[in-house]
């Protein structure tokens, strides 16, 4: 049975049919991709799943048991802690912690009832089941997989970013238990540690979700259905984003034939009506009129194969000079105040080289691009542009971009001596702002928008260096892919900061890999830098045994240790175990001759606290046991770590 049901559904704006016609299932096990240009629908779509958006038309069936789980949900009144947030998605465990409490505090105290104690069992068994033993280790770790430190995790969440409150809501939204997840752009703000971490965790999700996306690699990775709204329609595929657009293709040249045959069909048709009506006997006019009825019942089947939608157009082009050593890097750091960003980078970069710089957040890439164009000066080191080299910078934040500026304003402004006004709306047109749209504000852009007014003052630069800060960012999948070809073509430098690993893939000359201590050479795309970390990996853990054959007796002795160190640690374990369930079993007995029923016989009463006093030797015993394994267990510890 799905989890979710839509027939013809249908929504407009005002005069605008956003999408019609739109009937699908969602499987119990379904992974699926939404995907489509910008302004398609596909957010509506999913406010309208969760309740949020009325519709114009259609059916939408959600099974009493399917629970739907969202990112959209405001936190700004929130004002706890991010774990204390973030765990809240578990009240109902947390209700029945509090309510165990209340059971024993009275059970404690000295109340015999059988249905307290009842009720204690059937709640233990319940919060047991529902994941009570663990909720609070998966909240922790969901946090730290997500890019959170140990130290934000008790950080006020007014005090986090909007990226950070995001990742906060996407936490919730995985932990919330639902059978099927409406994940709108969930990767934007991740870095690509939390990105992949992200990945195993949706590639292993037991329920269904629908994911909002325009990252390739990460559809790629963990879906197995995708949905593309295009021309107010939906074309369904099973398979990955990869899969959909070989399918999309194929069915594209298939409609496309049909198309073609059936105009052939037509104006054969009428062309023999034509020839009918010229001859002009009563019998041609009679065979007219049913040749041209004919011609018109194919004209009611003809549908014209979709259109790919309006993308943007355009190249960069890099001004001529320059010498082979493009970006020359050496022993350079940056600290703001105390705080040391990174240090030891060095790096040469070739003229016409493509290198992209990867990292976790924080790391300090954007202020090493900051250093390159001249916007900030290292703590040390030296970092400069080769012979007749020039930059252009493309920043993630867009604040280079004039709010109060029209669009047009906004380019003629900076190009206005160099550039005609026509070619500047053309070029505008290049970039889908035609007509009106050159008159609108930058304050009242979108973000995919005023990010293709920064390309497009790129392009004009002519520069033959380019600095890119996640350039794709804001950026539809036709527009990205509109930005790989323009940058495959460059004959220019390109340093760019990106988690566009699709886009690194395809471009990449070299992945520079970015951390505190430096940088990390690999050659080829993200495929191949993973390659080469797996084999690095591979090769430390072969190299280890032979580290440890060099001194035999060393390693022996470690061994034995190890060894000794595992029994001490089996010891401790079963002396625990030992005495938990002697106390479970005394707990047990104890509740049993506090009952009525065996107070008033006699017999019962004296075997069972013949019995429990036996467990309270026992546990004595236990205690004593589990007390020295334990100090056993420090003292081989404290001997390993100094071997080490």
């Amino acid at each position: 049975m799905p989890v979710l049901s839509i027939n013809d559904l249908k929504k407009s704006f005002v005069t605008r049919v956003l999408f019609e016609g739109l009937s699908f299932e969602v499987g119990k096990n379904d992974h699926i991709g939404l995907i489509g240009v910008n302004g398609c629908g596909k957010t509506t779509l999913f406010r309208i799943l969760e309740g949020a958006e009325p519709y114009d038309e259609g059916i939408v069936s959600i099974p009493r048991d399917t629970t739907i789980g969202t990112m959209d949900q405001s936190i700004e009144e929130e004002n706890g802690t991010l774990y204390d947030y973030t765990v809240s998605v578990f009240g109902k465990l947390i209700a029945m912690e509090d309510e165990l409490e209340k059971v024993n505090s009275r059970l404690e105290a000295g109340e015999t009832d059988e249905k307290l104690i009842g009720r204690q069992h059937a709640l233990y068994e319940q919060y047991e089941a529902m994941g009570g033993l663990t909720y609070r280790s998966r909240t922790r770790s969901t946090l730290l997989g997500l890019g959170f430190t140990e130290e934000e995790l008790n950080k006020r969440i007014p005090l986090f970013s909007g990226g950070q409150k995001n990742k906060a809501q996407l936490a919730r939204v995985l932990l919330s238990g639902s059978n099927l997840l409406l994940l709108d752009e969930p990767t934007n703000h991740l870095d690509i540690s939390a990105i992949e971490w992200l990945e195993d965790y949706l590639t292993g999700y037991p329920g269904a979700f629908m994911v909002i996306s325009h990252d390739r690699y990460f559809l790629d990775r963990v879906t197995n259905v995708t949905f593309e709204m295009k021309d107010q329609r939906l074309y369904v595929s099973k398979g990955n984003y990869s899969r959909h657009m070989e399918l999309r293709s194929t069915a594209r040249e298939l409609e496309m034939r049909r198309y073609l045959r059936t105009r052939k069909e037509i104006a054969r048709i009428e062309g023999m009506v034509e020839q009918q009506r010229r001859w002009g006997q009563a019998h041609n006019f009679i065979t007219a009129a049913s040749k041209q009825k004919a011609a018109d019942r194919l004209k009611e089947t003809l549908v014209e194969p979709e259109r790919d939608p309006a993308s943007i157009h355009f190249s960069f082009m890099a001004k001529e000079g320059g010498g082979n050593e493009a970006v020359v890097i050496k022993g350079l750091s940056k600290s703001f105040g105390q705080k040391e960003v990174f240090k030891n980078a060095d790096l040469l970069v070739k003229k016409g080289e493509k290198v992209f710089i990867l990292g976790d957040n924080g790391c300090g890439k954007t202020t090493l691009l900051n250093i390159l164009a001249g916007r900030m000066r290292p703590t040390s080191g030296t970092a400069y542009l080769g012979a007749h080299t020039e930059a252009a910078y493309y920043e993630q934040t867009m604040t280079g971009l004039n709010p109060e500026n029209t669009v047009l304003n906004e380019v003629w402004d900076k190009y206005f001596n160099t550039i005609s006004h026509k070619d500047i709306r053309n070029a505008l047109g290049a970039f889908l702002f035609r007509g009106d749209e050159v008159e609108k504000k930058i304050s009242m852009l979108s973000g995919g928008e005023k990010a293709r007014v920064q390309l497009l003052k790129l392009m004009l630069t002519k520069a033959n260096l380019l600095l890119l800060d996640e350039p794709t960012n804001h950026l539809d999948i036709p527009s990205r892919e509109a930005l790989e070809n323009a940058l495959d073509e460059y004959n220019g430098t390109v340093i760019a900061v990106t988690h566009d690993r699709y886009l690194v893939n395809r471009l990449a000359d070299r992945v520079i890999v970015m951390d505190g201590s430096g940088l990390t050479e690999y050659i080829g795309g993200y495929d191949d830098y993973l390659a080469a970390r797996e084999n690095a990996r591979l090769s430390s853990e072969a190299k280890e045994p032979e580290k440890l054959s060099q001194n035999a007796a060393d390693y022996k002795e470690m061994k034995a240790l190890k060894s000794e160190l595992a029994r001490a640690r089996n010891a401790a374990s079963r002396a625990e175990k030992a005495v938990q369930e002697t106390e479970a079993e005394l707990e047990r007995i104890n509740a049993e001759l506090a009952s009525p029923a065996v107070a008033s016989d006699y017999k019962k009463a004296g075997e069972l606290s013949q019995k429990a006093d036996e467990l309270k030797k026992n546990a004595e015993r236990f205690y004593t046991e589990w007390e020295a394994a334990e100090a056993r267990l420090a003292e081989l510890k404290n001997e390993k770590t100094e071997k080490e």
